[in-house]
């Protein structure tokens, strides 16, 4: 099984992915995480006879995810490690039939646990998984450099966020219409910061943690990532401008609106 699930196409993309955020400079030390729920296919390709007795309780009974497999980044892990030693680095659990707990079914070797902000990535996963309807399989959480840099400068507001991004660059409206949400400053991983960041999940594809990370999320591990490469392309522009003298010209109001009629995108209601 253990050549079986490496060889997993969506193994190889979450290997791919999670190493690709390691080189954006993402991911420092163990931070971050990420989380993917496979799909129906996927369980009966590699799991159709799996065991495993390494039974956990979670904190929050999430039963809208009951059954679910993930994969998950474990605790502690580096983002550089995964590539070249997945199974010691991210596993694969499966929730249990009422929601209250999770197996280890494959990874996680030494004793591993999944990252501790787990708790926010499987409520998370429970609000998008509705709003979608059942679409939405990945959770990314990364410490995006000039994201959090703009932490310090700009309001703290869903509002004032999505328009600065918005009117850097044109993809960013198009590519995230329903804006980036912003949480107050929360203790990071905790339940308080978990259940609102799940509740902001119900607007939002997006969540920004002040001073911490983003989290993004997606039906696909690229469209997850591309959320947050294209906020942070983004964020990037805006911090050089901000350096350079401050932003003179950007995309107005009007030229937005039309970004969004020409292709086809309803912006977030309130923010022009």
């Amino acid at each position: 099984m253990k050549d079986k699930i490496l060889n997993a196409p969506f193994m190889q993309d979450f290997l791919n992915i999670t190493h690709e955020m390691w080189l954006k400079g993402w991911h420092e030390r163990n931070a971050g995480n990420a989380t993917y729920r496979l799909t129906n296919e996927e369980i009966n390709e590699n799991f159709a006879s799996s065991v495993n007795d390494r039974v956990h309780p979670l904190l929050n009974k999430i039963p809208e995810l009951a059954g679910e497999y993930f994969l998950v980044t474990g605790t502690g892990s580096y983002f550089k490690n995964i590539r070249q030693d997945p199974e010691d680095n991210i596993g694969i659990i499966r929730i249990s039939e009422v929601g209250d707990s999770y197996t280890i079914c494959w990874g996680l070797s030494c004793d591993g646990l999944p990252a501790s902000e787990l708790p926010a990535h499987l409520l998370s996963h429970a609000s998008r998984l509705e709003v979608t309807r059942g679409v939405s399989h990945v959770v990314l959480h990364s410490h995006a450099t000039n994201l959090i840099a703009l932490n310090n400068v700009l309001e703290l507001d869903t509002k004032t966020f999505t328009r600065s991004l918005w009117e850097m660059h044109s993809e960013c409206i198009i590519v995230f219409p329903d804006g980036i949400g912003v949480l107050p400053w929360m203790i990071p991983g905790s339940q308080e910061i978990g259940k609102a960041t799940a509740e902001l999940m119900k607007v939002h594809s997006m969540v920004l943690w002040p001073h911490h990370g983003v989290f993004s999320t997606g039906e696909t591990l690229d469209e997850a990532f591309g959320l947050i490469d294209t906020a942070e392309k983004a964020a990037e522009i805006l911090v050089k401008a901000i350096s350079m003298g401050g932003v003179k010209y950007k995309i107005s109001n009007d030229q937005l609106l039309e970004l969004a009629e020409s292709f086809g995108v309803k912006p977030l209601d309130g923010i022009l």
